[in-house]
C-alpha cells in the first residue's frame, strides 16, 4: 500500500495549476506573467516586482541542510499553519475523513479539520500532559486519515520520546499518516524524528523558522515528509507562497553568522527557562511550574486572571491558557531576555501581586 492510498482519490488525479514561473524561467526579457517591468520604490534589489519561485531552490537547500533531510523531502509554505491546512486538505473528504489530536494542543489542527469540515477526533493527554498512546490507537477508525503529534507540546511544553512516537507509527502503517510537529524542538535535548521518515512513508514532520530562528513575522514553515506526499501537496498549494522580502530573511537567518547567533540565542533562552522555573516556583500564589522542553512555561496560579490582569497592566502579555483542558489555572509565559524575565519575576513578587489581596483591596 502506498501512503497516497491514504489521500483524497480527486487530489491524486488532480490537475494543478501550473503559473507563468513554473512554466519558465530564467529568460532575460520576461513577458509571460504579466508583470510589472518596473521595480517598485524602496525595492533594495529584492525583484519584488516579479513573481517568486514557488519553491526556491536555495531556501530548500538551505532548510534541507539544517534539518538533515534531503530537497525532495521539503515543502515550504507560510509557517506551519499552512501546512497543516495543505494536509488536511490533501487527505480528508469533507464530511467523512477525520483527525485525531491530543488535547490540550496547537488549535490549528481542530481549526484547520473543521474549516475542511472534516472530523476532529480529542484523545485527551494524560494528566501528567504525556501521550496516552492506547487510548490515541483505540481511537483510530477507518475514517481517520491524520493523527497530530505536538513535541514538545503546546501549550505544556512537555515532549513526547522517540521511542513512543515510533511506536505510534509502527500502529498506523497503512492507517493514517502520522504528522509529527517539532515547532519547538530546538529548545528540547530531544532529537528530530525526521530522520525516521526514512523507515516509514506515512511519517510527516513539520518544523518552523518562527521560534528559534526569530522569524515570525516572515512565516516560513516546512513540511518534511516522503516524496510522494510532498509532490501531493504541491499539487494544491498557492501559485506563489513564499514572498521574496521573506525567502531574504530566511537565507540570512540560515548564513553561517545568522545561525551562530540563533544557536546563542537557544542556548540563552534554554538557561532563562531553568532560571525563570525555579524563581517562578517560590512565587506567592503559583501552585505548580510544569517542566517544559519548550520557550515557554505554563504556570498554574491561584488565581490565574487576577494574575493576567495585572501582568497586563504592567505592559506585560502573556498567555491566557486556562480554556484548554487541565490547565483552568494556568497562564503560558514565554521565556524572553534576562531583562524580561526579571520585569516579570519583579512585578509577580510585589506585593500587589501576592495572589491574595492587591494593593487596591481586591481579592
Amino acid at each position: 500500500m502506498s501512503v497516497l492510498d491514504l489521500a483524497r482519490p480527486e487530489i491524486r488525479t488532480l490537475q494543478p495549476y501550473s503559473s507563468a514561473r513554473m512554466e519558465a524561467g530564467g529568460g532575460q526579457i520576461m513577458l509571460n506573467a504579466n508583470e510589472s517591468a518596473w521595480e517598485p520604490a524602496g525595492d533594495v534589489g529584492l525583484g519584488c516586482n516579479r513573481y517568486p519561485d514557488p519553491q526556491p531552490v536555495a531556501l530548500l537547500q538551505a532548510l534541507a541542510s539544517l534539518y538533515g533531510v534531503r530537497r525532495e523531502q521539503l515543502f515550504v509554505g507560510r509557517g506551519s499553519d499552512e501546512a497543516i491546512d495543505l494536509l488536511v486538505r490533501a487527505f480528508c473528504r469533507a464530511g467523512q475523513d477525520a483527525i485525531v489530536i491530543q488535547p490540550p494542543t496547537f488549535g490549528m489542527y481542530a481549526v484547520g479539520a473543521r474549516i475542511q469540515d472534516a472530523g476532529v477526533i480529542e484523545v485527551p493527554l494524560a494528566e501528567d500532559f504525556s501521550l496516552d498512546i492506547s487510548a490515541l490507537l483505540a481511537a483510530i477508525t477507518p475514517a481517520v486519515k491524520l493523527v497530530f503529534l505536538c513535541t514538545p507540546n503546546n501549550p505544556s511544553g512537555k515532549s513526547i520520546s522517540r521511542v513512543d512516537v515510533e511506536r505510534v507509527a509502527q500502529a498506523l502503517a497503512g492507517r493514517a499518516l502520522l504528522v509529527v510537529d517539532e515547532a519547538y524542538i530546538e529548545f528540547s535535548d530531544q532529537a528530530s524524528v525526521a530522520d525516521l521518515i526514512e523507515h516509514y512513508e506515512h511519517l510527516a514532520v513539520l518544523r518552523t523558522l518562527s521560534k528559534a530562528w526569530a522569524l515570525a513575522g516572515a512565516r516560513i514553515g516546512s513540511l518534511i515528509a516522503n516524496p510522494e506526499v510532498i509532490g501531493l501537496i504541491r499539487r494544491i498549494m498557492p501559485p506563489y507562497p513564499l514572498p521574496l522580502p521573506c525567502v531574504a530573511a530566511a537565507l540570512a537567518a540560515l548564513s553561517p553568522s545568522g545561525q551562530d547567533a540563533a544557536r546563542e540565542h537557544i542556548a540563552i533562552v534554554r538557561e532563562q527557562r531553568a532560571v525563570m522555573r525555579d524563581a517562578l516556583a517560590g512565587v506567592a500564589g503559583v501552585r505548580e511550574v510544569l517542566p517544559s522542553d519548550a520557550n515557554f512555561l505554563a504556570v498554574r496560579f491561584d488565581d490565574a486572571g487576577a494574575v493576567y490582569q495585572r501582568l497586563l497592566q504592567a505592559g506585560i502579555v502573556v498567555r491566557d491558557v486556562r480554556r484548554y483542558p487541565k490547565l483552568q489555572d494556568a497562564l503560558r509565559i514565554t521565556v524572553g531576555t534576562p531583562a524580561e524575565n526579571q520585569r516579570v519575576l519583579a512585578l509577580l513578587n510585589s506585593p500587589a501581586m501576592d495572589g491574595r489581596v492587591f494593593a487596591d483591596g481586591s481579592a
